[in-house]
Formats: structure tokens, sequence, C-alpha cells
């Protein structure tokens, strides 16, 4: 699965999605895109999931026609995101296109 982190979305967090291609916003150029250029690249551009700390982002957008998938996390504080990485891994694994996933720490 290609999986792409959005700004605020903690690096080390790559590290535990081995099974997954992560790549991060910064590293494609995308850093100043705006939520929805940035899911019409991610689309166009064949990602599965976008991994975000925007917990805006589904009241900013209209989800209901895309196809990557949308996963949120609700702290940016790396610590927590470690302790409750498994969180994560399983809302990865359980995924499906366009579906929305928010993971409260």
């Amino acid at each position: 699965m290609r999986v792409l982190f959005d700004q605020g979305t903690p690096v080390p967090l790559r590290r535990y999605l081995t099974p997954h291609t992560v790549t991060i916003v910064f590293e494609r150029g995308w850093s100043t895109m705006k939520n929805g250029e940035l899911l019409d690249a991610a689309e166009l551009d064949g990602f599965d999931v976008l991994v975000t700390t925007d917990q805006n982002l589904i009241h900013q957008q209209n989800l209901s026609n895309r196809q990557i998938a949308i996963v949120v996390l609700t702290t940016t504080n790396w610590p927590a995101i470690e302790r409750g990485v498994k969180q994560v891994t399983d809302a990865l694994d359980g995924i499906k296109p366009g579906s929305f996933v928010e993971i409260i720490f």
C-alpha cells in the first residue's frame, strides 16, 4: 500500500509501517499544496492512504468521491502516537478505498 504522510505527521511513525511504502509530502515537493490540491495530486499519483493530523480535513473537503483513504491522527505528539502505533497499523491494515478513520490518542 502506498501511504502519504501530510505535514505534521511524525516521521518516526514511518519505521513502524514497513509493509507499506511511505512517502512524505515534503519529499514530493507538495508541502505548499492546499488540502484539495494535495488530495488530487495524491490520487493521481496512485497513493492509497493519506495520514494526516489535520482534524478539520473531513469538514473542509468533500471526500465522498475520493478513492484515497484518510487516516487522521488526533495529535502530533510522537510519544503518544508511538504508544498507540498498533491503532495506526490496524487502521491501515483494514482501511478501504475512500474511507476515513480517525485515531484518538
